[in-house]
Parts: structure tokens; C-alpha cells; sequence
């Protein structure tokens, strides 16, 4: 339990501009030419291939073009949905930074940080612990030029450093935190034939050559990649999906091989499941509801559920220890959000005082975030096991 809050309930900003539905259509279609393209040019893409156009593409895709986030976006993530989700993790970074030693400088590193919310609530309860504020440089990972200037907002009282991609980060002892970015790192999907695992990719719909409708096709044999695949998915029926997602290796592998170097922890907060299973999880998000993955494309959100199983295997070949993953709820409440929530509605008014507990059952709930969001751990080895994982059931091996 941590035994120092700050006691302010503060507000959520509002979104920034929206592109509206004209801006949206042209945005989609200016896209949909290039990937029409690139199919005449290439033949069918991969779908990490088109994920990352998508969502990516530098003046039309998905997060560079708008902000996402709230009720006037497409989804809502838990720092949004309330402040204590950051201040948890920030006190939960300032412990580890004791625990660490309390190094004169610590690197903290937010990967997909969204509008900064997240990190300025981790900055405001981290002054609880004396020296870390003074310690902690900041950096944040992120691609999108709009939600900069909306980190920037967030985070005026503080010194922060940019990055287009983890490796241009500074060496130095790490303690990191990335939430809801791992699902949105471009996957790879493959179909079990009698032949073997075949590749699904995007091709275009009979008769379309300017990229206004695509199609799922399978690769023509089975492809060499699908050896990547889990062992637990390897066997699956014919017919069955099975997803990887390279990237997110890559990702956890050098997130491993800073802390093992230079020392530290990372929080990888995501929705996914524990054990390697086939399936297919790859989905869009519009205004809050589901979107036909293929279609409009960069008009929606895509993503897909993390498997936690194959991110700790990366990252436990780099010599890193691997606390859970444990259930976001478990995580939180073993952190004390419900001492947390009974403070803030302590000094809150009638309406904020059931929009607390509102929160704190979407962020706990088991119907809710609290069973499908799942935490991951990295540390370095001289490391104790941290703080929300002592009983970590479920972890895995």
C-alpha cells in the first residue's frame, strides 16, 4: 500500500480537433490508392504490412491525422478513464527507483504515451517520494505530431525528451511503462491447411484497381515465418488462425536487453491473454463499436490482443527476471486504488464521488478492464519482485 496520496480530483482535458467526416473520407481514400498501389506493384500485403500504413502512413494514417482518444474519439484508455491509474504508476516507478538505489538519474521512458495524461498524473503522486522528481528524465516514444503538441500541454511544468523509436533512447538505468501500445504494433496471421501454415494477406477485391474495397487472401503455399509460431499453436486444427507479432518481440527483447545492460524494470499494460492460443483477434474500432477490419482503412483504429506468453520469452533470452503477468485489477488493487478512490471521495462532490467509483470498477471490474487488461513486469535480476506482483498467479514460465 502506498501511504502518501495527493488529494486533488483533477479534470480530463478535451480532445483536441477532430477531422470531420469529409476530412476522414478523403484522408481513407487518399490511403486506400496508396495500398492499391502498392498490391499492383508488389501483389497482396501482409498484414503487419498494411497494419503499419494504416495506422502509420506519415500524412494519412490512423494516428497521424487525429486524436483518438474520449468519449469524441474512437476509445477510451485507463488513463483517461481516471487519474489514479497514472498516480498508481507513477508511485509504483518511484518505489522501484528506491528499490534501485535511488540513482542520481533514472531514464523515464512512457512508450505510446497518448495525450501525456498518464504521465503527468505519475509525475504529480511521484513527489511523494523525496528525490525521484529530481532524478527522472523523461522521454516519451511517440510518432504522432498531433498528439505531441497534446503531450506537450500535458506536460508544460516538465523537461521532456521525444523519440520516434526506443533505440534513440539514452542509455541509462530504465524504468519504463508503455499502456495499450503493444496491440497496436502490426501482426502477421496464418491459416493451418492440409499443406501447412499459410499466410493470410490483404489483396484487392475483384474488379478494384483505385483501392476502395480489399479482401483476405491465403499466401499460395505454406511460408517459412509460421516456424516463428508458438509451440502451444503449432498443432492447432486445420483451419485454425494463429497471430505473431514481430515488432512486439523486437520491442520486448531491446526493452530486456536495456534493463539486463543499465538496470531497472518495465510495466507492459495491455489486453491479451496469458498463454500462447490460436485465434484470430484482429479488430478495428470506430466510435466506440467494432468496424470491418479492411474497410475505410485509416478511418478506424486496428488492433489486436497481446500474447503475453511469447513477450516474456522474448524478454527472458536477454537474462531479464519476469514478474506475471497478473489481471490489471488484481495489479491495481494490490497497489491500494481502493484506499485511493475512498480518499479522493472523501473531499468530492456528490456527482464525482460516483464518477470515482464508477471508475474504479471499470478499471478493476472482472466485467470490465480488470480481468482483460493483463500487466508484464521485466527487471533487472538484483531487482525484488515489485510491488502488484507478490502473489503473481498465473505467471508465466
Amino acid at each position: 500500500r502506498w501511504s502518501c496520496w495527493a488529494s486533488i480530483w483533477s479534470p480530463r482535458p478535451a480532445n483536441g480537433p477532430m477531422p470531420d467526416a469529409a476530412e476522414r473520407a478523403a484522408h481513407s481514400a487518399a490511403l486506400g490508392r496508396h495500398l492499391a498501389g502498392l498490391i499492383r506493384g508488389h501483389g497482396p500485403l501482409t498484414i503487419d504490412r498494411w497494419m503499419a500504413d494504416v495506422l502509420g502512413h506519415p500524412e494519412h494514417g490512423y494516428y497521424m491525422t487525429r486524436d483518438p482518444f474520449g468519449l469524441e474519439g474512437d476509445f477510451i484508455t485507463a488513463p483517461e478513464v481516471s487519474q489514479m491509474f497514472g498516480e498508481l504508476l507513477g508511485l509504483w516507478c518511484a518505489q522501484t527507483w528506491h528499490q534501485m538505489g535511488s540513482p542520481d538519474q533514472v531514464k523515464l521512458v512512457e512508450l505510446g504515451p497518448g495525450r501525456g495524461t498518464l504521465m503527468a498524473d505519475a509525475m504529480r503522486a511521484a513527489k511523494a517520494m523525496p528525490g525521484f522528481s529530481d532524478a527522472a528524465e523523461i522521454h516519451l516514444m511517440e510518432t504522432s505530431r498531433p498528439l505531441r503538441e497534446m503531450q506537450k500541454d500535458a506536460l508544460a511544468d516538465f523537461e521532456v525528451t521525444w523519440h520516434d523509436g526506443f533505440e534513440t533512447i539514452p542509455e541509462g538505468p530504465l524504468l519504463l511503462i508503455t499502456n495499450e501500445l503493444f496491440d497496436a504494433l502490426p501482426i502477421r496471421q496464418f491459416e493451418r491447411t492440409l499443406d501447412g501454415w499459410a499466410e493470410r494477406l490483404v489483396d484487392l477485391a475483384p474488379g478494384d484497381s483505385e483501392g476502395r474495397a480489399f479482401r483476405l487472401v491465403l499466401s499460395p503455399a505454406p511460408v517459412p515465418a509460421a516456424k516463428l509460431l508458438s509451440n502451444a499453436v503449432q498443432e492447432a486444427p486445420i483451419g485454425s488462425i494463429a497471430e505473431l507479432c514481430p515488432a512486439g518481440l523486437r520491442l520486448a527483447h531491446d526493452i530486456a536487453d536495456r534493463i539486463r545492460t543499465h538496470g531497472g524494470a518495465a510495466l507492459i499494460i495491455d489486453y491479451g491473454y496469458i498463454e500462447s492460443r490460436p485465434g484470430d483477434t484482429l479488430q478495428a474500432v470506430l466510435k466506440h463499436k467494432t468496424h470491418p477490419v479492411l474497410e475505410a482503412p485509416g478511418s478506424a483504429d486496428i488492433c489486436a490482443h497481446v500474447d503475453f506468453a511469447m513477450l516474456a520469452h522474448s524478454a527472458r533470452q536477454c537474462g531479464v527476471e519476469i514478474a506475471g503477468p497478473v489481471e490489471q485489477g488484481s495489479f491495481l488493487r494490490s497497489l491500494g486504488i481502493a484506499e485511493r478512490a475512498r480518499a479522493l471521495q472523501a473531499n468530492a462532490k456528490h456527482d464525482a464521488v460516483i464518477d470515482i467509483g464508477a471508475a474504479l470498477e471499470r478499471l478493476t471490474g472482472p466485467g470490465a478492464m480488470g480481468n482483460l487488461f493483463k500487466v508484464l513486469c521485466l527487471r533487472h535480476p538484483d531487482l525484488p519482485n515489485p510491488a502488484g506482483f507478490e502473489a503473481a498467479v498465473g505467471e508465466v514460465v
